[in-house]
């Protein structure tokens, strides 16, 4: 798609009438004094008007996006297994989706009683009170955990504990305690199920087994390698007093030791976490320029503090030296800061023994994933006065996270301008010895699909959409020229594998494929990575990407003045809103993965125990027969018909995160494209000026 200057006005305007929001004049009122600060779109704008449309269906309890508690669930739908293995889960993921509505919300209305009620509700839910983690006060710094080594294969568990592997400091635990005035870590856990169809009555505020019954309830799954798919995890209970499972609980499927106390643990998603963080910035932001920052400066608050036990996920896993760790041995234990690579890696995690036992633990993580980073959540929390943490290093480690993040995604981009997976200081998950010839970013190990297998990681293109999003905002928000690199490759990259047809069919890619490896960083001198190559392997409509996507533009034309870029966020938004709904905006999607409920999940020989519901976990047992309620579900008889021989089933799915990002790309598109509506912008990409 090819626009001139000339004709970037036209483009950000037009008519959208999917949603059921009517012909209006697109045109916006220049904006001036508070409100045009505020970011407010004119009344008549049929992008606001959409996403007002998007955000009165997600908002609408006939829809079925939120519990009677007021949580999002991951879908609307029951049958869904992807990351979480029910539809009436929830992630921190969608509650980070949830804040960054309502946000948005209070941008257009004014209200942010609702932006409020989403921090309340995360901390009613997945942040753990105290009763969920009752004995941090056994924590030591000097000795934050016990090694237990990573394993490809869910077969090679469990993982032996070995104290004889040395491990370092954790240098914040007491500067955190000091700032909060608790033990307690203030992050939100990164799966619950809401419905609590497993049973196990994890129900937070009561930090016990409670059993069956419709509250929600925290769990946990993925515990043992990399190879470990949604399809190959035991299900199980953050606080595990051994009513389920077997003799130990579930504890000795994942770690052997010379014996087992009932305990609690929970992982944090940090990608989600500095989502919030992010939510909260733009919340802040508008609402200051409302004259209303008082109205939401107790949830930004709430953010900072967040954003300041988030920096565990710039540590190594286990506290030890950044840089040419090539065995668990051998790599020795960090301190001060010499553990820190600063990124926002995968996870980290913290965990305890139930009251009497007096010990507990916390965990970062070596892998950093691309997809994770989020600059403009370090950039906020170094500079913007609300969301600098409490703690006195705070500032300055995010202020270091910010020019890391930003290197080392500029380490990571190919050739072509998408970007590659990640790093990690502990070669599989052990600290092993990485092949010869391995390049390394500040003596970390490339790794072209970190922390996990199956799929790999990085193959999925929201990943890229979902990062560089953030990368675009930041970039608006500063204009900083690496950020600007970054994404004028990028963009270039993208908009070319895209098509959005005249019938208002559409397509960007969904499965990348990866050759070859970066430079090894040199900050002085970055080379080309001319080794480094991706191409498309299959392409996808999905509305969630694809909204995420449209931001990414939004954002990098609205600082750039990018003509082609702004084109393209217009007619890929408008596409993707023509598939509304009574529930919100879908396209059917085949699940040929579904062949999988058949899945042998491992249980080691001679193990056995049983789920809440009574299901028997043994040696030989399936992914379906750890979860017998599946074949309740009123959509399980078109997955047994596949399952029996039939086609693959077709479902449409109403993903709270997906559904927000939508709302979220309309709103955006509004505020910076319709209601800015530049008329001097740079060139198209290829034309004279």
């Amino acid at each position: 798609m090819s626009v001139s200057r000339r004709t970037f006005a036209a483009t950000v305007g037009g008519s959208l009438v999917a949603l059921g929001v009517g012909q209006a004049h697109a045109g916006a009122e220049p904006r001036a004094g508070t409100r045009a600060a505020a970011g407010k779109a004119a009344a008549d704008d049929p992008y606001t008007q959409a996403f007002l449309t998007q955000y009165n269906k997600i908002k609408d309890p006939a829809n079925g996006y939120f519990s009677p508690d007021g949580i999002p669930y991951h879908s609307v739908e029951t049958l869904m297994v992807e990351a979480p293995d029910h539809g009436h889960e929830t992630t921190s993921e969608a509650m980070s989706f949830y804040m960054w509505l309502e946000a948005a919300y209070g941008r257009v209305s004014g209200d942010w009683g609702p932006f409020n009620t989403a921090w309340a509700v995360a901390e009613k839910s997945l942040i753990p009170s105290h009763a969920d983690q009752p004995s941090n006060d056994g924590y030591r710094p000097g000795a934050p955990a016990t090694y237990a080594a990573e394993f490809p294969l869910p077969s090679d568990y469990p993982s032996p504990m070995n104290s004889s592997v040395s491990v370092g400091s954790d240098p914040i635990a007491t500067e955190l305690s000091s700032a909060y005035g608790t033990t307690d870590v203030y992050g939100m856990h990164w799966i619950m199920d809401v419905d609590n169809i497993y049973g196990y009555g994890n129900t937070p505020g009561t930090g016990a087994e409670n059993g069956p019954g419709k509250k929600p309830s925290f769990i946990n799954t993925y515990q043992r390698g990399a190879q470990e798919s949604v399809w190959e995890t035991v299900p199980q209970p953050t606080t595990d007093q051994f009513k389920y499972g077997g003799t130990n609980g579930y504890l000795d499927l994942f770690v052997k030791d010379a014996s087992y106390a009932k305990q609690w643990k929970y992982t944090n998603a940090p990608d989600a976490d500095a989502r919030a963080v992010q939510a909260a910035y733009w919340a802040y932001r508008w609402a200051q320029a409302q004259g209303k920052e008082s109205e939401v400066s107790a949830s930004v608050a709430k953010a900072a503090k967040m954003g300041d036990y988030l920096r565990y996920a710039t540590f190594d896993k286990y506290f030890k030296r950044i840089g040419d760790c090539t065995s668990p041995t051998g790599c020795p234990a960090g301190s001060g800061r010499s553990s820190q690579h600063y990124l926002l890696s995968w996870y980290y995690a913290w965990g305890g023994a139930e009251p009497g036992g007096g010990w507990a633990w916390r965990i970062g993580d070596g892998a950093a994933h691309q997809g994770y980073q989020n600059p403009l959540a370090a950039w906020a929390m170094s500079t913007v006065p609300a969301l600098v943490p409490k703690s006195p290093t705070a500032k300055g480690d995010w202020a270091t996270s910010l020019k890391r993040q930003l290197e080392f995604l500029r380490w990571l981009q190919s050739s072509e301008g998408a970007l590659a997976g990640g790093c990690t200081n502990s070669w599989d998950g052990s600290y092993s010895t990485p092949p010869a010839g391995t390049p390394t970013f500040y003596g970390m190990a490339y790794d072209w699909q970190p922390v996990y297998h199956d799929p790999p990681s990085n193959n999925w293109f929201g990943f890229q959409a979902w990062g560089l999003e953030r990368v675009a905002e930041y970039y608006y928000v500063t204009g900083d020229t690496d950020a600007e690199a970054i994404l004028d490759k990028w963009v270039a990259w993208a908009s070319s594998k895209t098509t959005v047809g005249a019938d208002g069919t559409y397509r960007f890619p969904s499965t990348l494929n990866w050759t070859g490896a970066p430079d090894t960083w040199n900050p002085s001198a970055p080379g080309a990575n001319s080794g480094l190559h991706v191409t498309v392997v299959d392409y996808s409509n999905d509305v969630g990407v694809g909204a995420a996507y449209v931001k990414t533009l939004v954002y990098y034309a609205a600082k750039s003045g990018d003509a082609e870029a702004a084109a393209l966020a217009k007619s890929l938004l408008d596409a993707i809103v023509a598939h509304a709904d009574d529930q919100g905006v879908a396209v059917p999607e085949t699940r040929a993965d579904y062949s999988r409920f058949r899945d042998e999940v491992y249980i080691p020989s001679g193990w056995s125990g049983r789920m809440p519901g009574g299901e028997e976990i043994k040696p030989g047992v399936t992914f379906l027969d750890l979860r017998s309620w599946y074949k309740d579900d009123p959509s399980w008889p078109k997955v047994q018909a596949y399952l029996d021989g039939g086609e693959a089933p077709v479902f449409t799915y109403h993903r709270f995160w997906a559904q927000a990002d939508v709302a979220l790309a309309l709103a955006t598109y509004a505020e910076l494209l319709v209601a800015e509506g530049r008329a001097a912008v740079r060139p198209a990409r290829g034309s004279a000026a």
